[in-house]
């Protein structure tokens, strides 16, 4: 148990670290088959951008948020994958679109 609380705080501790060190952010969103829809916060780290904020607006109006703050929860979590928006199917949103969900 306690390697997995150690484990845990280092995550913490390297998306806090991106979050906070951050001057440059990009937003996006994307489209899920489902109809729901997932906003990033992303932030380059060395040449790949990683995601520090991440919310979900389901089909359903239900609304979850991830971040260093809060990783995860019964419903998902904070995706430790880079994203690509040459390669992913992702749309440039303004940075006052993302937090006025982020923040609502």
């Amino acid at each position: 148990m306690a390697d997995r609380a150690r484990i845990k705080a280092e995550v913490v501790a390297s998306y806090r670290g991106l979050d906070e060190a951050a001057t440059r952010r990009l937003h996006f969103r994307h489209a899920d088959d489902e109809g729901g829809l997932w906003y990033f916060e992303a932030v380059y780290r060395g040449r790949e951008l990683t995601v520090v904020k991440q919310a979900e607006l389901t089909s359903a109006g239900e609304l979850f948020r991830y971040s260093w703050k809060h990783l995860e929860d019964e419903h998902g979590f904070l995706t430790d994958q880079a994203i690509d928006p040459d390669e992913d199917p992702l749309e440039v949103i303004t940075s006052e679109e993302f937090h006025r969900l982020w923040t609502a």
